[in-house]
């Protein structure tokens, strides 16, 4: 057939189906190929996904060693009841039914010291756009005049969240002091007890114990756990009840927050109040860079699950202390210094004059005259921190380093079990729980 026949049969329609035959294969295979990818890509998202939950626990081969006993100790009542409570939803929902778009969540944990409490809720409802946001107020187990307290909040949209394992609610077994359990300085093998000592010779103690526990099931539950907050991808303010807020606390936060990407892009978190609890801040008109506080302090996803994939750091090092954990091992880990950006004026003040566990006795044991006296200027009921400033960064500064022992308290294998089922509670299968309430 010439060139000339094969171009009139074109014309009149005989090659057509024959060309378009070749069109449709080819546009098939290229769809094929584009099938192909995308299922590719979504096996490697998978993949990573999984690995990346992964390697958020497996940080050394102790963790994965206590990862095949994941057992959580046995509930009793009261413990189950709470667990139940923690799915309710945020109370103040007719008050205040909308959340203000890019809200920063505020936590507050607790544990006895009602009069503590009492000023810090009393502080925070005249903090200007508290109503914009949600309050969690986390307990260390139950305690009932803790939670009347917070049930008469009115100020905002609030949720309680009570820790279901903490030792104050376990009174005859683990985490609690069982019967069988060594004290003080025991000799297991001569008192024919239970436990392991710290590197100071000695056993747990619930109480003492329980503040680490507490901290840390409330930041995995509170980033990995709640519906309310598990796919927040803003930051989460962290308070404690001994800790005054002043009125431009939340609005001084925003601005901080607004400004750390150009101001200090290697910072990880903001702080409302300086590292040293004694200082009220420089007064200057400069904003500072300086080593994580631990009054008012606030971060984002991406900082939990740096904290969360040190896992083994935290629950493996001697010290009941959370803070000093973190100061002494975990933020040594990340490879570069941890800097919090503040302003140059506080906006919180640490306000407690006794422990955790010596304020639950007389009124007025911890407080003076059953009162707090803080000093609240015209200056901090607005928001002072300027756009215009510069940062001042503090890069040699005093307080726990890397190389610290640690303060002990936390030498029990049971206590380092029990921190690392807290990590892995709700990544349980190697799939995180914020993928699959993704579905």
């Amino acid at each position: 057939m010439s060139q000339k026949d094969f171009g009139a049969l074109y014309v009149f329609g005989v090659v057509a189906p024959y060309k378009k035959t070749r069109i449709k294969a080819a546009a098939l295979h290229r769809l094929l190929s584009v099938v192909m990818i995308t299922l590719l890509g979504v096996f490697l998202l998978l993949f990573l996904l999984r690995d990346d939950s992964i390697t958020d626990i497996d940080s050394s081969e102790k963790i994965s060693k206590f990862r095949g006993k994941f057992k959580l100790p046995k509930q009793n009542e009261l413990s189950i009841l709470l667990e139940k409570r923690n799915e309710l939803p945020p109370r103040n929902m007719d008050l205040y039914p909308n959340l203000a778009k890019d809200h920063i969540v505020i936590v507050l944990y607790v544990h006895n010291r009602p009069q503590y409490l009492q000023l810090v809720l009393n502080s925070l409802s005249k903090v200007v756009g508290i109503s914009e946001t949600l309050l969690i107020v986390s307990h260390d187990g139950y305690f009932e005049e803790m939670n009347k307290i917070v049930e008469d909040v009115k100020f905002c949209r609030m949720k309680q969240i009570f820790a279901p394992y903490s030792p104050h609610i376990f009174p005859n077994s683990f985490p609690g002091v069982s019967l069988t359990d060594c004290k003080d300085k025991d000799d297991p093998t001569k008192n024919n007890c239970r436990g392991n000592h710290d590197q100071y010779g000695n056993h747990r103690s619930p109480n003492i114990v329980s503040l680490k526990h507490h901290w840390w099931w409330m930041m995995n539950t509170v980033w990995d756990g709640l519906k309310e907050t598990h796919q927040h991808s803003g930051h989460i303010l962290f308070i404690e009840e001994d800790h005054f807020i002043f009125p431009n606390a939340y609005r001084n936060l925003q601005s901080l927050k607004d400004l750390k990407p150009g101001k200090c892009p290697n910072c990880y978190a903001m702080n409302l109040a300086p590292c040293d609890v004694k200082s009220r801040g420089e007064g200057t008109e400069t904003l500072v860079a300086e080593r994580m506080g631990n009054v008012g302090y606030a971060f984002n996803q991406t900082v939990w699950r740096k904290i969360h994939k040190r896992a083994s750091e935290f629950c493996f090092f001697d010290d009941y202390n959370w803070d000093i954990t973190m100061w002494s091992t975990v933020y040594p880990s990340f490879g570069s210094p941890v800097y919090t950006l503040r302003g140059p004026r506080t906006s919180a003040v640490h306000f407690g004059k006794c422990g955790l566990h010596q304020g639950h006795g007389a009124k007025g044991a911890c407080i003076d005259n059953g009162l707090v006296k803080i000093k609240v200027e015209e200056v901090d009921k607005i928001a002072n921190i300027k756009t215009n400033w510069e940062v001042n960064v503090y890069e040699q500064q005093a307080g726990y380093q890397a190389g610290f022992r640690g303060w002990g308290g936390w030498g029990d294998k049971r206590d380092h079990q029990l921190c690392l089922d807290f990590a892995i509670m709700y990544n349980l299968g190697g799939t995180s729980y914020r993928f699959l309430k993704s579905f």
